[in-house]
């Protein structure tokens, strides 16, 4: 075991960061490209320093050629005084080579040892240079060269060219890339650094945001401003000050939740210790020390109920997260909540009863947490239950159905009763913790119903209240909640 949770460490990723990682996809690019500028630097540099000296080696091309002639007997002849051939070979830093070809290919002067142009390059017209990279005594040269038609037919012409080793050509490309890189090498960790600053720069907003918030007080949750940061930041904010409203609303409902306990156990409390205190008092007969222990039992039973519907309640509020949603037949869960509710039914003479579709019917379940949906289904009878008075000349009646709707295929869950009904102007009210109606005799703690809206909420259902019987007296109740169709 501690070799694996060593092995658990050493796998970890760390924390990124957003500064780093943002620097390094800026940067990286910017290093990528560097060496890339070199390289067509290089070329663009090769070829401008060729420039240059290429026109001077047509020049001296073209210069050779004015001394090529036909001679009295249609011989060709080339003169070049000794100073231009001095002239021509007089560089410091190059070899310079010429060679002068006839029509039959015969050494006229020069070098003998240029090297020929290919035979599948055009001769092209008279006194045309052309300019070709080419190989000499082991050394790279340039070369230029113009064929001279002399002849009248034009089918044999004479060749002149100057070849020059490339020294001076790769000193002046090397000087053009130096003064272009040298630069770049300066102005390279410049560019880094202002790359730097510009990040800091734009993530600043980020650290005064964290700012903001360290500041404030612990019951502070109002919302954050979202003009005050940059708009890729908004939604940010938008999301943060969404997740305070959520979590003041929470806190709202823990304190309602903890006033509400406290209020409503007060008065059980209060009882229980008054009437011990009475069954403490001297002279007390057998009988009051009964009626105590009696209103002591009630009492705590009433405690005790009132403890569990609070606790109910939260767990509704809290969305039953802890607990799976799984798919909950309707039908079979109102079946064992009303075998549950029987014998309480009985001892009230309450005509309990079901009607509907059979467990295993198609769409008789819905996607939910059975806790849930099973609290809220006893809350409704037991509701019906409390609130259904039953003799022998008017016997209560409770009829809990579970319907699929043939049209939109929505599952029906209606809990109906011949009691005093809701009158209309109290239909919203009644889903409030703690309200109860006026003029009822009944015990109970008035969370019942907010429990019942709660969950049903929770599972995407809506509740109404109806009349069962409109025009009569007693109306009845009718409690129908209607899920959502299957997906």
């Amino acid at each position: 075991m501690k070799s694996k949770g060593w092995g658990v460490k050493l796998f970890k990723r760390e924390q990124r960061s957003l500064f780093g990682e943002i620097l390094d996809w800026m940067l990286t690019p910017l290093l990528l490209l560097w060496p890339i500028s070199l390289a067509l630097t290089w070329l663009v540099a090769q070829g401008l320093a060729n420039k240059p000296f290429d026109r001077a080696m047509v020049y001296n091309v073209q210069a050779l050629a004015q001394q090529v002639r036909l001679g009295p007997d249609k011989k060709v002849e080339f003169s070049l005084p000794q100073p231009a051939s001095e002239l021509l070979r007089a560089d410091e830093t190059d070899l310079v080579y010429y060679q002068v070809r006839g029509a039959n290919n015969e050494h006229l002067s020069g070098d003998r040892d240029v090297p020929l142009p290919s035979d599948e390059e055009e001769k092209g017209s008279s006194y045309e240079v052309h300019i070709r990279d080419d190989e000499m005594r082991g050394m790279e040269v340039r070369v230029a060269y113009t064929w001279i038609r002399l002849d009248a037919d034009g089918k044999r012409p004479a060749l002149v060219q100057v070849a020059e080793t490339r020294e001076k050509r790769s000193v002046l490309a090397a000087e053009i890339i130096k003064g272009v890189m040298l630069p770049q090498f300066a102005l390279l960790p410049l560019a880094v650094l202002l790359v730097w600053l510009a990040l800091v720069r734009g993530i600043k907003p980020l650290s005064e945001l964290e700012e903001r918030i360290r500041a404030r007080k612990p019951d502070d949750l109002s919302p954050l401003d979202d003009k005050a940061v940059p708009m890729e930041v908004a939604p940010l904010v938008l999301s943060v000050n969404d997740l305070l409203e959520r979590l003041k609303d929470s806190i709202v409902t823990q304190k309602r939740f903890l006033a509400d306990a406290a209020h409503q156990l007060k008065t059980p409390l209060a009882g229980l210790r008054m009437q011990a205190d009475l069954a403490q008092r001297s002279g007390s007969s057998e009988e009051d020390l009964k009626k105590s222990l009696q209103q002591i039992g009630r009492a705590s039973v009433q405690a005790t109920h009132t403890v569990n519907q609070l606790l109910s309640l939260a767990r509704a509020e809290g969305g039953g997260a802890s607990v799976p949603q799984q798919a909950c037949d309707m039908a079979r869960m109102v079946s064992d909540v009303l075998q549950d509710c029987l014998p309480r039914a009985m001892d009230k003479g309450l005509d309990l009863g079901y009607e509907g579709v059979d467990p295993d019917t198609p769409g008789v379940k819905v996607m939910g947490n059975p806790i849930l949906l099973k609290e809220m289904v006893r809350n409704l009878v037991e509701n019906a239950m409390n609130y259904t008075p039953s003799s022998d000349e008017r016997p209560g009646v409770i009829t809990v159905r579970v319907l699929v709707d043939p049209y939109s295929k929505a599952l029906v869950l209606q809990v109906e009763d011949n009691g005093p009904g809701i009158p209309l102007p109290e239909r919203e009210l009644v889903f409030q913790p703690f309200y109860r109606a006026l003029g009822t005799n009944v015990d109970g703690s008035g969370l019942g119903l907010p429990i019942v809206k709660e969950i049903a909420q929770q599972h995407g259902a809506t509740i109404s209240i109806d009349a069962t019987f409109e025009h009569q007296t007693p109306p009845g109740a009718c409690f129908t909640l209607r899920f959502g169709p299957p997906a």
